[in-house]
């Protein structure tokens, strides 16, 4: 349940910044219709905001992000116990909070095993979203991100509400994530009809809206399509398979489907592909570039868009053509490598966009490209 929504069940009024909550939840269960690449130059796709220099999935990170020209913001959906929608990368808490330092949570710290992995952590579907809000964000990254990290315990953890609302406020699109979605079905928790409701309150129903839906598993994208006409994007990670098929003892794997006869397959149901950079420029063994795959042409072939993730500045998610410095220094890793360069490479190669953890040099760059 949307926070909104359990504000206005108790009589209370929120305030859209001058945009009215849509009461009704209808959306079209058309099929989307096949996506033909045009002319337009790509979009830039705010990873978690401008996670780059502020917590990822904070308030801040989204503003920061739409200051810098981002086109869209990114948040990655995950759940409350009272079914309210937030913005984390993983439902897991302690890499990205301060749990640890609230000892009235410590009995909150649980082993669990998420998609098919084990881990002992504190879980956003055991906080009410009064108890999670009383935690402080924190860099995921201290390391590698000093900068980040002197906003740690600045923000709240952000309702879904409250990125829509950043969105709307400042017109840009929106682009959910929908993370674990088999687990969270699984506990009663399902999380799509529940963004489906939330995105409509303001204004994000449909194909002509500014707004995408991704999931790295494939069967909730293929109920999402008949049940809205919001494009959906199928995430295809650099390895491994989806975790339903994995559930569902499906043979297939990431590498399945970006064969053309998956790429076909996906087309079916989504708009387009969030495929892995790697899956575009691959590396060797010892991190260097190799020549581009053809999955940009046979993707636009099959009639699907081409967004790929993530283009992060420091040498640590470089490339080795790419990185820039002494390698000895003690901080070469955090240093920017030619990220620039990097970025013009996808946009000359096609793509309809790409998710960029620093929106100002994703938005330059393509400055620069397309004019």
């Amino acid at each position: 349940m949307s926070l909104s929504r359990r504000l206005l069940a108790g009589g209370v009024a929120l305030a859209a910044a001058g945009t009215a909550i849509v009461a009704s939840t209808s959306v079209s269960g058309a099929a989307a219709a096949p996506h033909r690449p045009s002319t337009r130059s790509p979009i830039v796709i705010a990873h978690r905001g401008a996670s780059e220099y502020r917590p990822e999935e904070s308030k801040h990170a989204y503003e920061l992000a739409i200051e810098m020209g981002a086109d869209y913001i990114e948040p990655d959906i995950v759940t409350t116990k009272d079914h309210v929608l937030v913005a984390r990368h993983d439902n897991w808490l302690n890499d990205t909070t301060d749990v640890a330092n609230h000892p009235e949570f410590a009995s909150f710290k649980k082993t669990k095993t998420i998609d098919g992995v084990q881990r002992t952590d504190w879980f956003t579907e055991d906080f009410t979203f009064t108890q999670l809000r009383t935690l402080r964000l924190k860099e995921r990254l201290p390391d590698l991100r000093p900068g980040s990290s002197a906003f740690d315990g600045l923000d709240p953890v952000a309702s879904l509400d409250e990125v829509l609302q950043i969105a709307r406020e400042h017109h840009v699109g929106v682009y959910p994530e929908t993370k674990h979605p088999t687990y969270f079905r699984g506990i009663g928790l399902p999380l799509e009809d529940e963004l489906l409701k939330d995105l409509a309150q303001y204004g994000f129903k449909g194909r002509n809206d500014k707004v995408f839906i991704q999931s790295f598993e494939t069967s909730n994208l293929q109920a999402l399509s008949k049940k809205t006409s919001i494009k959906l994007i199928q995430l295809i990670d650099t390895q491994g398979a989806p975790y339903d098929f994995v559930a569902n003892h499906d043979p297939r794997t990431y590498s399945d489907l970006v064969k053309p006869d998956g790429l076909r397959w996906i087309a079916k149901y989504a708009y387009g592909i969030g495929p892995g950079l790697t899956r575009i420029i691959p590396v060797d063994a010892s991190n260097h570039t190799q020549a581009p795959t053809t999955l940009v042409r046979d993707a636009h072939r099959a009639g699907l868009a081409v967004h790929p993730w993530t283009v992060r500045p420091e040498n640590n998610f470089l490339p080795v053509d790419y990185q820039e410095g002494n390698p000895s220094s003690p901080n070469f890793l955090r240093a920017q490598g030619d990220v620039s360069r990097l970025l013009a490479e996808f946009y000359k190669l096609g793509v309809d966009g790409i998710f960029s953890d620093d929106s100002a040099l994703a938005v330059s760059t393509r400055t620069r490209v397309f004019g």
